[in-house]
């Protein structure tokens, strides 16, 4: 059983990028720790950014997209003048919301889940009562690019993670859940799917959810600075809660495995926002 992530879009990061009428724009899409390059997700890229530019009512060919599996490629790519719109997975928006200039307008839905969810401390059964009881340990996580994130919104509920706690970021996670069932000093928050599929292993008996964090959003979309128009975002914004009421549209956000968009939750991202701000890197 394979505890990557299912598909190289799937909880991805995606920087829509739009210019003035009548110029190319372009959806850069960025899902760090998925599996995938630029060549494999191209396609899916293609079928989005058609589906979405007809939806909002833009000419053909004025919207493009591309995909990148790192995130100082992502980054880069936003920082270009032609990046106005950006989808990132929590962890990306609380880090770099200041520096790229992220408003946040919405939120996408992953197929099969919810615009919000929790994420999953999981520990060897018996080894992890407390947050001091991590001292020493490795925390192994999709989201253990940005430490802080989690230190802040997914554990600072819980309490302090102590100093000696090593936070580290990979997109598989299966070894490491074999070392945390086998007795190793090694705990893993883990996102939503990667937890329900948790359940399957033949060594889950071994394993223990220790705590959850509220639920927290999973892709949000944003504007970048003042790049795109008001009327166009309006637009764009406007139609793509109903993507997926045409073939067209509903193919493309299947290959994204994406279940469609919804109203950012301003209250549930002011929360996030200020455990972000709380913890240390």
């Amino acid at each position: 059983m394979r505890m990557d992530r299912p598909n190289l879009v799937g909880l991805a990061v995606l920087a829509l990028t739009f210019a003035v009428p009548g110029t190319a724009a372009t959806l850069v899409v960025c899902a760090p720790g998925y599996p995938g390059s630029t060549k494999e997700a191209q396609p899916a890229m293609d079928a989005f950014a058609s589906a979405a530019g007809d939806a909002a009512g833009w000419p053909k060919g004025e919207l493009a997209a591309v995909y990148f599996e790192t995130e100082a490629a992502g980054v880069e790519r936003l920082s270009k003048d032609d990046a106005a719109l950006a989808l990132v997975p929590l962890p990306f928006y609380l880090r770099h919301r200041e520096t790229l200039r992220l408003a946040p307008r919405a939120q996408a839905v992953m197929a099969g889940g919810q615009a919000s969810e929790p994420w999953s401390l999981v520990a060897g059964k018996g080894k992890v009562t407390s947050p001091a009881a991590l001292d020493g340990f490795e925390l192994v996580s999709l989201a253990g690019y940005v430490p802080r994130f989690v230190r802040g919104p997914a554990l600072g509920a819980w309490g302090e993670l102590p100093p000696g706690l090593t936070i580290t970021f990979t997109g598989t996670v299966l070894s490491g859940l074999r070392r945390a069932a086998a007795g190793e000093k090694v705990v893993l928050l883990l996102d939503g799917p990667q937890a329900a599929a948790m359940k399957s292993l033949p060594f889950a008996a071994n394993l223990e959810v220790v705590v959850r964090s509220a639920p927290l959003p999973v892709s949000v979309l944003c504007l970048v600075g003042t790049r795109l128009p008001a009327a166009r975002s309006a637009r764009l914004l406007k139609a793509l809660p109903h993507l997926g009421d045409s073939e067209a549209g509903a193919a493309a956000l299947a290959g994204l495995r994406l279940a469609g968009f919804v109203a950012a939750d301003e209250k549930a991202l002011a929360a996030a926002q200020a455990a972000f701000g709380k913890a240390r890197e």
